[in-house]
């Protein structure tokens, strides 16, 4: 099939791959505008541009999508369908109405469930036990379109929002395969999404990973897995930020002050939580290279009943 492929960041880039692998005839590329990045602010090309431009692609970068001129171009292309994976602009009813045989998204979860920005990362957070993947045919709302075809991810114990993302664009890859074959055969079956069992994922903001020690220590730790590797969870020790990469919740109680110290020796710091503690197992202080706790604690003691803060505790 003749393709026009829309998808911006690490996550569409397999896709793109595994449509050139399977033989479709890609008639264009969208993605975004190359952005700055960086200390230096040098701007740099998304890695779906990146990959078009490996395989000698025409690559189009509109500010947005849904102006005269570039629907225009768009209709020049004379797609039978599209593909968009996170590609970063909401499609008007007339861009979604130029293929006849519409437009595809690959969405990184089981809808109707996580609708929405960032699916893969809540999922985690939430303390779900599978997800996966759902490829639908796109209508004007936000991840509502019928759904076409699904993959199951399990969600493993240690699971982490960098480690989720790269299982489900795997599984994005080889769906999408699928779904333009049937669809090319005409055996595809459309099922129309309910609004029982949705829900919204929300877009992740950074003070969403300052670490409120009231929260119970598995939710916590969800967080911690969850939002790892941005935008991370942070806390306040002696008056300095330092990133929590890896935590695990610990079932045991210890009298003391919420985000306090209860337990530490040369390996171990256990902090008291609304339910349980936090084990803190990997940490990052400001301006120097995540560590594991032995090594955090070599090099910055920390006292029993010392406490970590978050910084909404600090700025009341």
């Amino acid at each position: 099939m003749r393709i026009v492929f829309m998808g911006t960041p690490d996550f569409s880039v397999p896709v793109l791959d595994a449509l050139i692998e399977a033989g479709h005839e890609i008639a264009g590329v969208v993605t975004q505008p190359d952005k700055p990045k960086g200390r230096g602010k040098a701007v740099a090309m998304t890695p779906v541009k990146e990959k078009a431009l490996e395989h000698g692609l025409s690559v189009y970068q509109p500010l947005k999508v849904r102006t005269p001129e570039f629907v225009q171009v768009l209709r020049e292309l004379k797609p039978d369908v599209m593909v968009v994976v996170a590609f970063g602009q909401i499609l008007t009813k007339e861009v979604l109405d130029i293929p006849p045989l519409g437009c595809v998204n690959v969405h990184a979860s089981l809808l109707p469930k996580y609708r929405g920005a960032a699916p893969i990362q809540w999922a985690v957070i939430d303390g779900e036990k599978e997800t996966g993947v759902t490829t639908m045919m796109m209508d004007e709302g936000i991840d509502t379109g019928d759904m076409l075809e699904k993959e199951i991810v399990p969600i493993e114990d240690e699971e982490t929002g960098d480690s989720l993302h790269d299982k489900l664009m795997a599984a994005g890859a080889r769906l999408i395969v699928s779904t333009l074959k049937k669809i090319q055969d005409g055996t595809i079956e459309r099922t129309p999404q309910t609004d029982e069992e949705t829900c919204y994922a929300r877009m992740l903001k950074k003070d969403m990973g300052d670490v409120d020690w009231s929260l119970d220590a598995h939710a916590i730790e969800r967080l911690v897995r969850g939002l790892n590797s941005w935008p991370g969870t942070y806390t306040k020790w002696n008056g300095k930020t330092v990133k929590i990469w890896k935590a695990k919740a610990v079932d045991r109680e210890y009298e003391g002050a919420l985000g306090e110290a209860v337990y530490v020796d040369k390996e171990t710091i256990l902090v008291k939580t609304g339910k349980g503690c936090l084990s803190l197992l990997e940490l990052q202080p400001e301006g120097k290279k995540r560590m594991a706790a032995d090594a955090f604690l070599r090099g910055y003691p920390v006292d029993l009943h010392t406490v970590f803060q978050s910084q909404k505790e600090r700025n009341v």
